[in-house]
């Protein structure tokens, strides 16, 4: 029998603790909201105008922008290495298996080439795709926050640092060293989490949970038994299936909200690492806290973005003037 969907109420107590791990870290390069006020006033506007003219156009934009900006953190920092391409010396990030998939890479040069009439030789490609992933999050319902800027670009991108990247097979216990090493904790790590929902999953990245899962169990035990049959349908056990089948990672999957937090407690979750969160204790009264109240879920995202964009970052790189390629 499928699992019913219930949304356990979530005490005062555990809010406010999940309030006081809120806290954002500090750059180290000492990055602010107002970085370009004097250099390039116009900043934002011309960004948030690419992204959405770029997302009228094509619905997909906002979950790739998203994941770009988490892919690239994630590796080296938020050093915009991920927009760099390889060249015959060196297979860059993009091309890495787990990258292969990150698309929309042309929204993040349109904004550059405007920002290169308006403010030459300023604003970095870093400092784009942290606003970008903002832009994105508002533009689909999601909260807003204060970018901070001051990042520069990084030189270096190699595709066999991907391998570092969390995988949808991952379970609690490596999502959570994965983070800590980023300085994230398990707060940021369940929040972050929350950014599929928005986007789309291809089959590969789930069908090990729909056929052969373990020696007791033929389909993950953990996925709730109607919305496994759903998933079979949309991935058969084809050599001529489509390969650009597979399933959105929530039911509005266009839309910034909590639903996918919803569906983790019905069972719904699409990747093995999302529905792990609410198997285990650590993680599981959070996935609980955001499902119940979406404002909550809304104010933590923002915090932990900010912390997110902290990662890594140096004063130490350039300002690119092409953001595939290195001054």
């Amino acid at each position: 029998m499928a699992p019913k969907y219930v949304v356990v109420p979530i005490c005062s107590s555990l809010i406010l603790l999940l309030t006081l791990l809120s806290v954002p870290l500090v750059s180290k390069a000492e990055l602010y909201a107002h970085y370009y006020d004097q250099t390039c006033p116009q900043l934002e506007k011309i960004i948030s105008e690419a992204v959405l003219n770029a997302s009228k156009y094509d619905p997909k934009v906002p979950a790739r922008i998203l994941r770009m900006f988490f892919h690239d953190c994630f590796i080296r920092g938020c050093d915009a290495s991920i927009l760099l391409d390889s060249t015959p010396m060196n297979k860059a990030e993009k091309d890495g298996p787990p990258n292969v998939s990150v698309r929309s890479f042309y929204v993040i040069d349109e904004a550059k080439a405007k920002l290169e009439k308006a403010c030459p030789r300023t604003v970095s490609c870093a400092d784009i795709l942290a606003i970008a992933a903002r832009d994105v999050v508002v533009q689909s319902g999601g909260p807003y926050w204060e970018v901070l800027k001051g990042r520069k670009d990084g030189r270096v991108s190699k595709a066999s640092d991907t391998r570092n990247l969390p995988a949808p097979s991952s379970n609690v216990t490596q999502l959570i060293q994965s983070f800590a090493a980023r300085g994230l904790d398990v707060k940021d790590m369940v929040t972050l989490s929350g950014g599929h929902t928005l986007g789309f999953s291809h089959c590969s990245s789930f069908e090990a949970r729909l056929k052969n899962f373990s020696l007791l169990h033929d389909v993950d035990p953990t996925l709730n038994t109607e919305f496994a049959k759903d998933l079979k349908k949309k991935c058969p056990a084809t050599p001529f299936r489509d390969h650009n089948a597979g399933h959105f990672l929530d039911s509005t999957a266009s839309v910034f909200d909590n639903d996918y937090y919803k569906r983790l407690i019905a069972g719904k979750g699409v990747f093995l690492s999302d529905q792990s969160l609410v198997g285990d204790w650590r993680t599981r009264w959070i996935v609980e806290a955001f499902a119940y109240d979406q404002s909550l879920f809304f104010k933590e995202f923002s915090a932990s973005m900010l912390k997110l964009g902290n990662v890594g970052v140096s004063t130490n790189g350039e300002v690119r003037l092409h953001c595939r390629i290195v001054n």
